[in-house]
């Protein structure tokens, strides 16, 4: 009976051993995928015109091709063009000139710049943070200024501390007076930029520029001795610029920045906050 019983029992383990070892046949189971993700027609448009743009395919003043013509290489209809060239629209690539037709266009520098502002803004960036790429950022565009800056550029940049000088001297104090000192300021600090012609280092400071220079505004009227102290820092940046002298008109540059920078603590306001949007 043993031996009966054992006989049945190393059959059936036998079967199991076949049975793990057989091949596992694939399972009809498409969860190993993930879900792709197709990009709307217009954009894989606005891409590809984007694309050809931006190697040059199509050089600006180029006339863009018509919605048909566009509609029919792409194999869509003229809406999902039309919408497409929206888009590149928006990105300043393109421009409606000579009724509705659309030509290839070259965005400005600072045609791009109230965009990313706006994105800094919705990222809740605060004062500190772009403070922290200011004081790094505008000192290196005095250094190259003082290298490539043209007799021009120096020009503009004395002409720009003379009006502050004058204004300053006019002792008056009023809202109005401040507003226009701000202005100067932006000026000569994107002139400084300009005549670093470092185009990257250009459209990096920009938008950071328009949205920290505001805050000058409320250190002037809360704190006016700031005025002289700023167009002394421009007056010794202006003359490190005159005499080609990188290393101190980065420095004076740097030190203005850090001037500027305990203005704004000696204000009360909060570095740590999002910054305010400009007016």
């Amino acid at each position: 009976m043993t031996g009966s019983t054992r006989a049945p029992r190393r059959e059936a383990e036998a079967a199991s051993d076949r049975r793990a070892s057989a091949p596992t046949r694939p399972r009809d189971d498409a969860s190993m995928f993930s879900r792709l993700q197709l990009a709307p027609a217009y954009k894989q448009v606005s891409a590809e015109i984007e694309r050809s743009i931006l190697s040059g395919q199509l050089r600006p003043g180029m006339p863009l091709p018509t919605e048909q013509s566009l509609a029919e290489r792409f194999g869509v209809h003229r809406s999902t063009v039309r919408e497409a060239i929206r888009q590149v629209e928006q990105e300043g690539l393109v421009q409606r000139r000579e009724g509705r037709r659309l030509f290839v266009a070259l965005p400005g520098l600072y045609d791009l710049a109230p965009r990313t502002a706006r994105l800094l803004m919705l990222q809740q960036t605060t004062f500190a943070e772009l403070w922290q790429v200011a004081v790094t950022l505008e000192p290196l565009a005095s250094q190259l200024a003082a290298e490539h800056a043209e007799p021009a550029d120096l020009e503009e940049l004395a002409r720009n501390t003379e009006l502050t000088a004058a204004l300053q001297a006019e002792g008056t104090n009023t809202l109005a007076q401040d507003q226009r000192l701000v202005e100067l300021d932006v000026e000569f600090h994107a002139l400084v930029g300009r005549a670093s012609r470092n185009r990257p280092l250009m459209l990096a400071r920009e938008p950071i520029s328009l949205l920290y220079n505001p805050t000058l505004l409320q250190i002037h009227q809360r704190l006016p001795q700031s005025k002289a102290r700023n167009l002394a820092a421009h007056r010794g940046i202006l003359d490190a610029l005159q005499r080609r002298d990188g290393a101190a008109a980065a420095e004076w540059t740097r030190k203005h920045m850090v001037d500027f920078k305990k203005g704004f603590e000696m204000t009360g306001l909060d570095m740590a906050a999002p910054i305010a949007p400009p007016p």
